[in-house]
């Protein structure tokens, strides 16, 4: 991306896009009962509270009434089809691992298999987008948390923390270049869970071979653990990187969220929030919900001088819906060079 004179005045950056996480399936409805739902009726209604407090997009998982993360799609066919009713402009983002809560006592945190995953481009309602992972990495999400950040919660419990310290994220090429093409073909936006500068390079290469032909929408993911981590050096590093056409969102984990999504607002990036990845106010005082959490970010960013996108505003900047004809089309839409023609050396023109 280039940042340009005035790049940090609120009228050179498009409408701030908020994604709300409220569904948080590594934590246990006991770790926060005030916020975390649990029936189909309370999931549906904590979407429409995010909404309504200015965000934009949902980062959607599901929970079964006995509190556990759903595996059955059917429950997120429930769920986005009652979110749809309720809220129907509202960007329903599926999280692509679909639940990777332990099934019982002592078992691993892990990712669903692969033909499982696959269902999701099976979903009715057709979510706008789904999360899809590239390169398989470790995702040891408690890697950057305090001793404080578990404290009375589900975390405490040796087995269930060491089981999230030992998870992965399977996304092996095969199966990532899979995944996007059936998504594309229900009309899925593939929404890009970029780990770090590896896994965006590896992004544009499938743009550049015409596997993926639409928006590039993706998050950067610093949480440590495999991925990136949290500070300004790693996020230069990785948005320099990224074509002025893309639509990138910062995310982190725990006390870490609030500021990185500060300097997403102030860089005219875009932010996550929730009780996903993150359960305490910054003095950790108290812990605080995935409304007020919006809440928040609508008011830094209103100091910013930056407004909140609508969800007209979010679906044009996302183009949720489109897609390219051919990978060119795709690169040039996105502000990346054109592929090399021949024995170009590249976009580099010289002189004659």
């Amino acid at each position: 991306m280039n940042f340009l004179d005035g790049h940090l005045f609120p009228e050179n950056q498009q409408p701030l896009i908020i994604t709300a996480a409220p569904y948080a399936p590594s934590w246990v409805p006991a770790d926060f009962p005030e916020d975390i739902p649990v029936t189909m009726e309370q999931q549906i209604q904590k979407a429409v509270d995010c909404y309504n407090a200015g965000a934009t997009v949902l980062h959607l998982h599901v929970r079964e009434l006995d509190g556990k993360g759903s595996k059955r799609l059917s429950k997120f066919n429930e769920l986005i089809a009652g979110v749809r009713a309720r809220v129907p402009e509202m960007i329903i983002q599926v999280g692509g691992s679909i639940s990777f809560a332990p099934e019982s006592e002592g078992a691993a945190a892990k990712w669903l298999s692969d033909d499982t995953r696959h269902m999701l481009a099976e979903l009715e309602p057709t979510p706008d987008q789904v999360t899809v992972t590239i390169n398989t990495s470790q995702m040891n999400v408690v890697e950057h948390w305090e001793d404080a950040d578990v404290k009375g919660t589900s975390m405490e419990d040796p087995e269930v923390y060491r089981a999230y310290k030992e998870m992965t994220v399977p996304a092996q090429p095969g199966w990532a270049e899979e995944h996007i093409r059936r998504l594309s073909k229900a009309g899925i936006q593939s929404a890009f869970q970029c780990y770090n500068i590896n896994s965006f390079d590896s992004v544009e290469r499938l743009m550049r071979r015409g596997v993926y032909k639409g928006p590039l929408v993706m998050n950067w993911v610093a949480i440590g653990g495999g991925m990136d981590v949290p500070n300004i050096y790693s996020l230069a590093n990785f948005v320099r990187a990224v074509p002025d056409g893309a639509v990138l969102t910062v995310e982190s984990s725990m006390r870490n969220v609030l500021p990185v999504n500060m300097m997403g607002i102030a860089m005219g990036l875009h932010v996550r929030c929730g009780i996903e990845d993150n359960l305490w106010n910054q003095s950790r005082s108290g812990k605080i919900g995935t409304v007020a959490q919006v809440e928040q970010l609508v008011q830094i960013s209103r100091q910013f001088g930056r407004p909140i996108a609508t969800a007209k505003q979010a679906r044009e900047i996302s183009r949720i819906g489109v897609f390219y004809d051919t990978a060119e089309e795709s690169l040039l839409a996105n502000g990346f060079a054109p592929n090399r023609n021949g024995g170009q050396q590249g976009f580099l023109r010289k002189a004659a």
